[in-house]
């Protein structure tokens, strides 16, 4: 089966990279050596460090090879916003209707992260100023009702 494009910004792609590399060159070797430390004293079957650093081996894994398949298929994508509309790569300044504005940039979910202030073209929010212009409003539905939001600004 053919693997999908993951389109990523420039920058996404350095940092996808450099999680890949100290996930695989730091992380790796040091869970590595904890849990040969681990089964140093014989018996593991009732060890309880030693199950949860197989759990995070595990984990750490399946990280390094989901980063890996992603940066095998990139492509390095330019913002699309042509005549001011929201695309991926966006960067989009909305104000919700409480009168609070937050700048976020918009991306493919593998690049997605919130504390950088990425999120994705498929979240709720994305999904809903996607092909928006400055001055259009979007609505999404939430747990605790419906938000609207202005799109201020398109970068």
């Amino acid at each position: 089966m053919a693997q999908r494009t993951v389109q990523l910004t420039a920058s996404g792609k350095a940092r996808l990279e450099a999680e890949f590399a100290t996930l695989r060159d730091e992380r790796r070797p040091l869970l590595a050596a904890r849990i040969q430390d681990a089964t140093e004293g014989g018996d593991v079957s009732d060890n309880a460090e030693y199950e949860d650093l197989k759990d995070e081996w595990v984990g750490l894994e399946a990280r390094i090879h989901e980063l890996q398949q992603t940066l095998a298929h990139a492509e390095v994508i330019e913002r699309t916003a042509p005549n001011g509309v929201v695309g991926l790569g966006s960067e989009v300044t909305l104000r919700s209707d409480d009168g609070e504005e937050e700048t976020w940039i918009l991306v493919v979910p593998e690049e997605a992260n919130t504390l950088d202030r990425r999120i994705s073209t498929e979240s709720p929010v994305g999904r809903a100023v996607f092909g928006c212009r400055a001055g259009d409003t979007a609505s999404v539905k939430t747990p605790a009702g419906t938000m609207v939001y202005t799109v201020v600004a398109v970068a």
